[in-house]
């Protein structure tokens, strides 16, 4: 079964805009009750399973906190309320307290208005495929709440923060291991990690001035964090900062600043992180990207001898190939860096810190770090459709636009055409080494799936 006939799970979880598709409060109790049936069936009988579950900060994150809270009570699971904590925290936590699963109640970099769940295995990491097909098949079942002596007890962790705080200054590992002296802005995007992200940095010594840490329910993403770096770049740019740190909603994802307010993005991030661990020969297996990492970061990677793999665009994918590689590093773009030799899924606060302790044992700027990396130019244009996006991307009309672009780029660039694993959008990605070309075709390509898509 692939990810589009699925009912129920994306390539991140379950998704939509609330009270409407599955992100009502009776799917989501439903699914709390899967899950919880679920864990019980695959356990040993004296087991009885408990669940973590933690939450961003929309407004939305109190309904379907209750809703996954009764519906895992009711197939007699045992409930940890962590609050409002990072996607990655809850991951740690879910590990560190011997729960079977952890539940995250976010919609990470989208606007307050969606939300979304993603579960995470005993492990610390997202459930594979076979697991979540489990727990589908189980939402088809009617619903039954167990006997009214098993009925599942709730309880709040008062502590998360502080653990979860103290986990993220572990992995902070330089020949001297203080952020002294270093003027760090930390943008929190209005989410998760508005309580913890300023705290990790100034116990380590920085010097930590932080923005979007007043979030309301409603401003998560809302002119901050990693989708809109702007108020950022002025704040670093004016106080004289060395770096800006810049994390999404759910905490999952980091892109930075360097001390001239210039962006680097997920792909530089990971060569920075991969460059430090190779020169300590730290560095297990292959770098793993995605059909998106920039051609540039793959030809630095080259020039270090490090070999590069890339895996379809999603997290999962690239965990996937790393576990079959032998690798530590992957990610995405966007942010969202795995450093699997400090923890078992994408961190924004510990991508950072490792970033960090690569500008202490280097006694580099980040811009210098990332002076090997040669972008080349890449344009990436979102185009919304409203029907089945495979079905329009198979369109002849598209097929024979992509091949012409593939072949005005004379073997010089790459073209990719994907639907989003999160919202119902086509992904049209151009890369080469002439920008003007570039930003022509992205738009001439993605005119063509906007005019299919308007006529299917």
């Amino acid at each position: 079964m692939t990810t589009q006939e699925r009912r129920y799970f994306g390539t991140d979880g379950m998704r939509g805009r609330v009270g409407d598709g599955n992100m009502t409060p009776d799917v989501v109790m439903k699914l709390g009750w899967a899950t919880g049936r679920y864990l019980a069936e695959h356990l040993e009988d004296e087991v009885r399973p408990r669940v973590l579950i933690g939450k961003d900060t929309r407004l939305s994150g109190y309904l379907f906190e209750s809703a996954l809270e009764a519906g895992l009570a009711a197939a007699g699971v045992d409930v940890y309320l962590l609050g409002p904590m990072p996607t990655p925290a809850i991951a740690y936590l879910t590990r560190t307290f011997r729960a079977q699963a952890g539940v995250v109640i976010s919609a990470s970099h989208n606007p307050h208005y969606d939300n979304g769940v993603k579960l995470f295995g005993g492990n610390g990491r997202k459930l594979p495929d076979a697991d979540e097909l489990g727990i589908e098949a189980l939402m088809e079942q009617p619903m039954r709440c167990v006997a009214p002596a098993d009925v599942g007890r709730a309880k709040r962790i008062e502590d998360a923060a502080g653990r979860y705080i103290e986990f993220c200054k572990g992995t902070f590992r330089a020949k001297r291991h203080t952020l002294a002296g270093m003027r760090i802005v930390v943008d929190c995007a209005n989410g998760a990690t508005y309580h913890v992200a300023g705290a990790v940095l100034r116990e380590l010594g920085a010097q930590v001035s932080e923005i979007g840490v007043r979030p309301d329910g409603f401003n998560i993403n809302q002119g901050c964090g990693s989708t809109d770096l702007a108020m950022l770049r002025q704040a670093v740019q004016e106080q004289g900062a060395d770096v800006g740190v810049a994390l999404d909603g759910d905490g999952d994802r980091c892109l930075m600043l360097d001390h001239t307010g210039e962006p680097v993005d997920g792909d530089q991030l990971l060569f920075v992180i991969a460059q430090c661990r190779h020169a300590n020969n730290k560095l297990h297996g292959p770098v793993v990207g995605t059909q998106m990492s920039n051609l540039g970061v793959e030809l630095a990677f080259k020039a270090l001898g490090i070999e590069f793999l890339r895996a379809k665009v999603g997290d999962r994918y690239v965990m996937e190939m790393l576990a079959a590689e032998g690798g530590i590093l992957g990610g995405e773009s966007s942010g969202h860096v795995l450093c699997l030799d400090r923890t078992s899924t994408g961190d924004g606060i510990v991508t950072a810190l490792q970033v960090l302790a690569a500008m202490c044992r280097s006694g580099k700027s980040l811009a210098e770090l990332v002076e090997p990396v040669s972008l080349c130019p890449q344009e990436l244009i979102n185009v919304r459709v409203s029907s089945d996006a495979k079905s329009i991307m198979r369109d002849k009309r598209v097929l024979e636009a992509t091949t012409s672009l593939e072949q005005s780029l004379n073997g010089k660039g790459r073209v990719l055409l994907r639907p989003s694993g999160t919202e119902p959008l086509i992904r049209v990605m151009v890369e080469g080494t002439d920008r003007k070309a570039v930003n022509a075709g992205a738009r001439s390509l993605a005119n063509v799936v906007e005019t299919v898509a308007n006529t299917v």
